[in-house]
């Protein structure tokens, strides 16, 4: 016969297991409930403190996880989902969030009943296969070179944001700026980087009707000397360095015994020649403007100041490569290798003006801009820092259509189709899976539902109204309106979502939900701090067990 204690043993042992999933569900939860209220285009925004003690109002899901400060493991990597699906595909970051907790919370019964977590994530597996195959069903390609149909993606998109009362204005910029770093790489692919070669310059002042993408770019510097160069030059033939115009320090401690006068003339005057020599290897070139990214000496900015030439210094690099791809330039290291090919002649102007209270460098109006600024205008930095967040979702929803030239139905059209479909093929799973497969059908819904909730409309006779329209599989097409709440067809009202932004945020929240439920244990690795002044050491590590912490509730007294 067993002890008595040994069973009990036993049992907290099993209760554990549970408790640590119970735990991790909470706290996923917990997560997603913060971030649910900013879903759709009647979502609220959440006014953040962040380190620094400035603040960011915003409804973007990343923005607001990113400043969270949490101490749950389970929460964290929670967190991770929405930077993963930002840094992926750009949007979808608040819908990652919601269908991941969801997903958790509707496991958490099937765990109560002893469910094995392997059983529920090989479930769940099968129903992100079917969830794809579903989406890749009733995805519709779309020709990306229609600029009106394009438009009206991005802003759909777009809708849910802050931004959207503004109307076409951040669609705008985010095509134009996406199709004018595009470049071709054969075979129909086209290859779009924002990161590199779309700078966002955000000046405060003026109004945001004044923001405009540049055919070019810009940056906040002046000419080296203001009174002698000239600030605007048409047609210009650009010269770019990442080398020093100034004389070269010895690289390591340099001693020069001096034993005539003359010799310290001497030495100047090699300087001198030094620096006039690299000025006329680049005035041979007859440039306008020469930029460099290294210091330029007084000298240097004498020699080209007196031949004409404007000269700007301590560029950054990035700068640097977008001018280039911009004019058609090419960055040389060195003034003597310099060639024709090298000069960029592809800007139609080259202007400094003064915006605000700073002087702002423009290369424009270039023939075949690889590379541009938006200049974003707008009353206050909070605004103009919300505008920014909105503009690169939008730039990123205006690549990933370039790259996957498929659209989905928004408006939770799409996940009511999936959870529908889901449904069905349920009855012919066999065995224990059957249950987790269909409560993973029923966790597709909570997109819909969060978006009739932020609408402030019935929810329960919405969605139930909703269920019924798919159940019988009459149009994939009906979803909710976020402004009104309204039932209706996506495709008349133009609410569409790119075909990978869904892919992505299916396979990132189921593939998170699996991994969160396979984890039966939480260890510290952290070794627990000393009373101070207690000066023991301990003999050997403990180590802590669930059943120490929990014995105390369940033990009778």
């Amino acid at each position: 016969m067993h002890s008595p204690v040994l069973v009990l043993k036993d049992s907290l042992k099993r209760e554990s297991g549970t408790k640590v999933h119970h735990a991790n569900i909470q706290a996923s939860k917990a997560v997603a409930d913060i971030i649910r209220t900013t879903l759709g285009p009647r979502s609220m925004l959440k006014m953040l403190l962040d380190a620094s003690g400035g603040i960011v109002v915003t409804n973007d899901g990343n923005a607001i996880l990113r400043e969270l400060d949490v101490a749950h493991p389970a929460a964290k990597s929670m967190i991770e989902l929405s930077r993963t699906q930002d840094e992926e595909v750009g949007d979808g970051t608040t819908s990652v969030i919601v269908l991941a907790g969801e997903m958790l919370h509707v496991a958490e019964e099937f765990i109560d009943k002893n469910y094995h977590p392997t059983v529920i994530c090989r479930a769940y597996n099968k129903a992100l296969e079917d969830a794809v195959a579903v989406l890749d069903k009733i995805a519709m390609p779309i020709d990306t070179n229609d600029r009106a149909t394009m438009l009206g993606l991005v802003k759909s998109c777009i809708g849910t944001k802050f931004t959207s009362q503004f109307g076409d204005l951040i669609a705008d910029l985010a095509i134009d700026a996406t199709t004018t770093v595009g470049v071709d790489l054969g075979q129909g692919l086209r290859e779009v980087d924002i990161k590199k070669y779309i700078k966002v310059e955000k000046v405060p002042g003026g109004q945001l009707e004044d923001s405009r993408v540049l055919k070019g770019v810009m940056f906040n510097k002046d000419v080296v000397a203001p009174g002698k160069m000239r600030r605007k030059i048409v047609n210009p033939r650009i010269i770019l360095l990442d080398s020093p115009l100034e004389y070269k320090k010895g690289e390591n401690q340099t001693n020069a015994e001096l034993v005539k006068e003359e010799d310290w003339e001497v030495l100047l005057k090699m300087e001198e020649e030094y620096i006039e020599n690299l000025c006329m290897q680049i005035l041979k070139f007859k440039p306008d403007l020469v930029i460099t990214e290294k210091g330029l000496s007084d000298l240097a900015c004498h020699y080209l100041s007196k031949a004409g030439v404007s000269a700007i210094r301590r560029l950054r690099k990035t700068d640097n490569n977008r001018i280039a791809k911009a004019c058609g330039a090419v960055i040389v290291n060195r003034p003597d290798e310099l060639q024709e090919s090298d000069v960029g002649t592809g800007a139609g102007l080259f202007e400094v003006k003064k915006i605000g209270d700073e002087f702002f460098a423009f290369i424009v109006d270039c023939k075949d801009p690889k590379a541009c600024t938006v200049l974003l205008r707008g009353a206050s930095k909070d605004l103009l820092n919300e505008v920014e967040r909105n503009l690169q979702d939008a730039m990123s929803v205006a690549r990933n259509i370039i790259k996957n030239p498929k659209l989905v139905p928004g408006g939770g059209a799409t996940e009511l189709t999936v959870s529908a479909t889901l449904k069905q093929k349920s009855s012919s799973i066999e065995g224990i899976e059957k249950w987790p497969y269909e409560a993973a059908a029923i966790a597709f819904e909570a997109i819909p539902r969060t978006l009739a909730q932020n609408c402030g409309i019935n929810v329960i006779r919405t969605m139930t109204a909703l269920q019924g329209k798919h159940a019988n599989g009459e149009n994939a097409w009906i979803g909710i309106d976020g402004n009104t709440g309204a039932i209706s067809d996506m495709k008349e009202r133009k609410i569409w979502d790119a075909y990978n932004v869904k892919a992505q945020t299916f396979k990132t929240a189921i593939e998170a939900a699996c991994m969160l439920l396979r984890i039966d244990d939480i260890v510290s690795g952290i070794k627990k701090k000393q009373a101070p002044g207690s000066g023991q050491t301990p003999s050997k590590p403990q180590i802590e067990t669930e059943a120490d912490a929990d014995s105390e509730q369940i033990l009778p007294d």
